[in-house]
C-alpha cells in the first residue's frame, strides 16, 4: 500500500488517464476525491472504492469557485490533502497553427489546461502545506518538449504547465511540497483512439516514433503513483516523459 494514509484530489478523473490514476491510487490505499465535469464518469472512476474511500464530484476544472469548494470539501471529509493531481485538459480538432486557430479555441485550452491547474494549486497547495507537505502532479505533454506543428493552442498551454511546475517547485520546496509533471506520449484513451482512426500522416509519423508502442493510460498512472508516494520524496521540479521514447530524437 504505497499510498496508505494519503488523500488525493484528482481533476479530469473521468477521462482515460484520470480514471486509471484514480484506480491505481485506490489500489495503493489512498482516499480519493475524483472530480470531472461529467459526474457519472467521476463515479465510474472510483466505483471500486471501499466505503468512505472516495468522493466523486462534478466540477468545471476551469471554474475557480468550484475548484476551491471541491478542495474544501475534500479536507472537510478526509481531514487533510496530501496529493494534488491535475489531469483535466485536452486539445480538440479546432486546434491549428497560430495563423489558422480560432481565438476562442486558444482561450478554451488556456482556461482548461493552464488556468485549471493554476487554480487547483492556488487552493490546494495551502492544504498540502497544512498537512506537512505533499505532492503536486501536473499533466503537460510531449508537445511541450518537441516541436509539434498545427497544435499551437495546446502547445502554449502545456508549455506553460512545464514552466509553472518548475517555478512552483522552487517556490514551495521549503514547505515540503514537491511539484512535478508528466509528459505523456500518444496515449490510448477512448478519445485518442477515436481520433487515430483519421490516420493523418503527421499523426502516423508521431506514432512510428513510439519505439516501444503507443502508451496505455495505466503507464501514466504508474508514474503518478510513484510521484504521489514517498518513494519520490526528493524529486521535484521535473518533467517526466512517459512517451515510449518519442522525445529521444
Amino acid at each position: 500500500m504505497r499510498l496508505a494514509g494519503k488523500v488525493a484530489f484528482v481533476t479530469g478523473a473521468g477521462g482515460g488517464i484520470g480514471s486509471a490514476i484514480c484506480s491505481r491510487f485506490l489500489e495503493e490505499g489512498a482516499q480519493v476525491t475524483a472530480t470531472d465535469i461529467d459526474l457519472e464518469a467521476a463515479r465510474i472512476a472510483v466505483s471500486g472504492a471501499a466505503a468512505g474511500q472516495a468522493i466523486p464530484l462534478q466540477i468545471d476544472a476551469g471554474d475557480s469557485d468550484q475548484v476551491r469548494s471541491a478542495i474544501a470539501r475534500t479536507v472537510d471529509e478526509f481531514g487533510r490533502l496530501n496529493v494534488l493531481c491535475n489531469v483535466a485538459g485536452g486539445s480538440s480538432m479546432q486546434d491549428a497553427s497560430v495563423v489558422d486557430a480560432p481565438e476562442e479555441e486558444f482561450w478554451r485550452v488556456i482556461r482548461l489546461d493552464l488556468f485549471g491547474p493554476f487554480v487547483s494549486c492556488k487552493y490546494g497547495i495551502p492544504e498540502l502545506i497544512s498537512a506537512g507537505g505533499g505532492s503536486v502532479i501536473n499533466m503537460t505533454s510531449m508537445t511541450a518538449i518537441i516541436g509539434t506543428p498545427g497544435r499551437d493552442c495546446y502547445t502554449a498551454a502545456k508549455g506553460g504547465i512545464s514552466s509553472m511546475t518548475r517555478s512552483m517547485a522552487v517556490g514551495y520546496g521549503k514547505d515540503g511540497v514537491r511539484v512535478n509533471a508528466i509528459a505523456p506520449g500518444i496515449t490510448l484513451t477512448p478519445r485518442v483512439k477515436a481520433r487515430l482512426t483519421h490516420r493523418d500522416p503527421a499523426v502516423r509519423a508521431l506514432e512510428e516514433r513510439h519505439v516501444l508502442g503507443l502508451v496505455d493510460p495505466i503507464d501514466i498512472a504508474q508514474m503518478a503513483v510513484y510521484l504521489a508516494s514517498d518513494e519520490s520524496k526528493v524529486v521535484t521540479g521535473q518533467i517526466f516523459p512517459v512517451d515510449s521514447g518519442l522525445t529521444i530524437d
